[in-house]
């Protein structure tokens, strides 16, 4: 992996930036809700039903919505640091719930929301697209609205972080201009604002997660680069080499077959290499909040 500095090429985005929206909230337990179509998973669903962690779903109103979050406990003795996790563009899929699971083990109160609930988006095909429409204020809201809950709880501190990937890193960088209070954002293969005006109201320092094998989204991180720093912004950037879009999930997953080709294996490799030094960076930075 390699820390990025700021190059001279600068290249556009395409992420937009909304207002933030004052909400008010409150929630009330239920029985797990159905998750919207994702990619299948079993190995994350099973890492899940395995995990000794108190996990429950909530409802947390959000004015006229109700929003539901997927929340697991830390084992720990005192209050803890609450994690606002963003999905990717295929919804609340169990990878997402394991990787909630996992920051509780760091001993973190992690809070997932479907950003879809109220919908009822059935065909794989479609939760993409759903997500991809949904309105910027309405996104805002219903984060402020689950961080409100989580920073409230009996077992947490009052600090609360966001992390979002592919889709979510995004909305994880807009979160961080919309919502002051956060202690910190962590951007993992997403794409960062483009609005100087956004990034000026941007007060918690802003980690980037990004993968070498993904010109996509690596294109868009220069031109980020130099407005945060213009602005005197915080965002520490990391390139893991060898890795590709969506690494964080990719590396979890098991090992291709033994029969598999080369270019397969290589890329399993370096997914589950970068996922592993993201993994540790990340609670580095965690802990020091």
């Amino acid at each position: 992996m390699k820390r990025l500095v700021l190059p001279a090429a600068i290249f556009l985005l395409v992420i937009s930036i909304s207002a933030q929206e004052t909400t008010t909230a409150h929630a009330d337990h239920m029985t797990p809700a159905p998750a919207p179509a994702a990619p299948a998973m079993n190995w994350a669903k099973q890492a899940v039903e395995k995990s000794p962690r108190h996990r429950e779903w909530v409802n947390v109103k959000n004015g006229t919505r109700t929003v539901s979050a997927f929340v697991v406990y830390p084992e720990v003795k005192n209050k803890a640091t609450s994690v606002v996790v963003i999905h990717e563009i295929f919804g609340m899929s169990d990878w997402v719930q394991m990787e909630a699971d996992e920051l509780a083990a760091a001993g973190y109160i992690a809070i997932a929301p479907d950003l879809l609930s109220g919908m009822n988006v059935t065909d794989p095909n479609a939760v993409g697209k759903a997500i991809r429409d949904l309105p910027p204020d309405q996104i805002t809201s219903d984060l402020n609205a689950v961080a409100d809950y989580v920073s409230k709880l009996p077992a947490a501190n009052g600090k609360v972080a966001v992390a979002g990937f592919c889709w979510g890193g995004g909305q994880s960088f807009r979160f961080a201009t919309n919502r002051p209070s956060l202690v910190a954002a962590f951007v993992f293969y997403g794409q960062g604002p483009e609005s100087p005006d956004a990034i000026a109201a941007i007060k918690a320092p802003v980690y980037g997660f990004y993968a070498g094998n993904d010109a996509r989204i690596g294109a868009t991180i220069p031109k980020t680069q130099e407005l945060m720093k213009a602005a005197n912004k915080t965002y520490d950037v990391v390139m893991y080499e060898g890795a590709g879009h969506g690494f964080m999930r990719a590396g979890d997953a098991p090992p291709p077959a033994a029969d598999a080709d080369q270019k397969t294996k290589d890329a399993s490799a370096g997914n589950k290499k970068a996922r592993d030094e993201a993994w540790a960076r990340w609670k580095a930075i965690l802990a020091k909040l």
